[in-house]
């Protein structure tokens, strides 16, 4: 009797706690999500021209709310139509980097796997340069670039993918294999620049560094439909891939179909991917840190691991905008550089941490 009583108090107090810990994870979704919508207002006031926070807010509640706010024809050409698109092309990338990144490191079971390290991105960028300097793709019209850039990834992601279905074949190598991949695309886009004219050599520098400089609402709608697609299939799969970091064994002993999982996710972080990178460039460092900074503040479950490591990658990609603007004003610096410059000691102090707990 008296371990019966015993054993229920042990799932209460069990309860008790993961009631804790979910109300916790909940909250610093909220926190994220109201700093992102902070970032956006304080962004938007930077610049040249010189605007309050509170015309920033008044010129976008306008376009929802029309005739309740008195915005400017000033704030409407530069706010509404030049700031806006940069900061939400900016957060959006980030959101996708971030989830990216979350996707791969769960599938390879590889802390150090994302769409950089993996040759993702350089995939796609060398998709989109074959589009600029050769005018050739799976796609015509203003497709064709986001076509070229898609079929990259996917390349790449086929190959990491066919390593990882091979018995015997150790996280590291398949790390490897993506590092090789992004040395052998990275190559080939510099051959293809050193035979292209200078004005496509000049535009497929602008996929090497990575930019906000040419967003505009369409690429803002874009990217924000692929979120739209993808993250519902993402929740949906995120106990599968709790299931299978635990094992393929253990997944398959419960009936989960772990090879095709696999594929469905990593063409989903490819998509993201892409669909990013076609537009912005190459981002480096958001995909890696993003995932591991999200793991040391909530922990492996995947049902709360993908949407935090959206949120933080949007808030990453936001600040080095941030950066990117303020450092060397006037000029504004391409923001795959100052990602480059920001992640590589934040992952330096996360490796000194040497945190593998949350692995």
């Amino acid at each position: 009797m008296a371990s019966s009583q015993e054993n229920v108090s042990s799932v209460h107090a069990i309860k008790n706690d993961y009631q804790k810990t979910r109300k916790r994870k909940v909250i610093i979704i909220g926190f994220l999500f109201f700093l992102l919508i902070a970032i956006v207002g304080f962004a938007s006031t930077i610049g040249v021209i010189n605007f309050s926070i509170t015309e920033v807010y008044h010129t976008i509640f306008d376009h929802f709310f029309p005739g309740y706010f008195q915005v400017s024809g000033k704030a409407e050409r530069v706010v509404w139509n030049i700031r806006l698109p940069r900061v939400c092309l900016g957060i959006l990338s980030g959101i996708g980097l971030g989830l990216a990144g979350a996707i791969m490191q769960g599938i390879l079971r590889n802390p150090l796997a994302s769409p950089y390290t993996l040759g993702i991105s350089s995939a796609s960028g060398f998709g989109a340069a074959v589009a600029i300097t050769l005018g050739s793709g799976l796609l015509d019209g203003e497709y064709l670039i986001i076509g070229n850039a898609f079929a990259g990834a996917l390349i790449s992601s086929i190959v990491v993918l066919a390593l990882s279905g091979k018995k015997g074949t150790s996280p590291e190598t398949m790390l490897l294999a993506g590092i090789a991949m992004m040395f052998l695309f990275s190559s080939s886009v510099a051959l293809l620049q050193y035979f292209a004219s200078d004005e496509a050599a000049k535009e497929v520098t602008f996929w090497l560094i990575g930019s906000l400089s040419y967003a505009d609402w369409d690429k803002v709608k874009a990217i924000f439909i692929v979120l739209v697609l993808t993250v519902p299939l993402l929740m949906w799969k995120a106990r599968d891939l709790n299931i299978i970091i635990a094992g393929d064994d253990t997944a398959k002993s419960l009936g989960l179909n772990v090879p095709k999982i696999r594929v469905m996710l990593m063409v989903l972080a490819s998509l993201l991917t892409a669909s990013i990178v076609c537009f912005t460039g190459t981002i480096g460092f958001i995909g890696l840190v993003a995932p591991h900074i999200t793991r040391m503040i909530i922990g492996g479950d995947n049902r709360f691991v993908f949407p935090v490591s959206a949120l933080v990658g949007g808030v990453l990609l936001s600040v080095a905008d941030i950066v990117a603007i303020t450092v060397m004003s006037p000029i504004i610096l391409p923001i795959g550089i100052v990602t480059s410059y920001m992640g590589v000691p934040l992952f330096m102090y996360l490796i000194v941490r040497k945190r593998k707990d949350y692995w």
